[in-house]
């Protein structure tokens, strides 16, 4: 029988749907879309950087809650609205993961929010399942 667990952290903004921050199942926690809000729901700022930075800092928030960093992310999704800000998403993304890198795809798309430059999931391995 499978199992899982509903995570949540405070450091990050509520969902604003009918969905979880993250699940924790069969020794993984899926972490829903961030994106680059504070807890109180101020935006980081009008830059990718900033945009970016933010956005790892509430996934990181959440895979801390699951019990892992992102330094154990096995797959990560990155959503930007424009390609022409991949090469400073990058250079921001660099510093939250270390080598061997995680699985990763870029795409560019709309978000749900006009201002939103960047959404990133992503799916942690856990050492000790919750």
């Amino acid at each position: 029988m499978t199992t899982r667990h509903a995570i949540a952290s405070a450091a990050v903004p509520e969902a604003s749907g009918p969905y979880s921050a993250a699940i924790a199942s069969q020794g993984f926690a899926f972490l829903s879309g961030q994106g680059p809000y504070d807890a109180e729901g101020a935006l980081a700022g009008e830059d990718i950087a900033s945009q970016t930075r933010q956005t790892l800092q509430n996934l990181e928030a959440v895979a801390q809650a699951s019990g892992a960093t992102l330094r154990e992310a096995v797959r990560v999704c990155v959503y930007l609205t424009d390609m022409e800000n991949f090469t400073a998403m990058n250079a921001v993304f660099a510093e939250f993961f270390d080598h061997p890198y995680p699985a990763r795809t870029t795409v560019q798309t709309g978000l749900p929010k006009p201002e939103m430059l960047v959404e990133i999931d992503a799916i942690v391995a856990l050492s000790d399942p919750a």
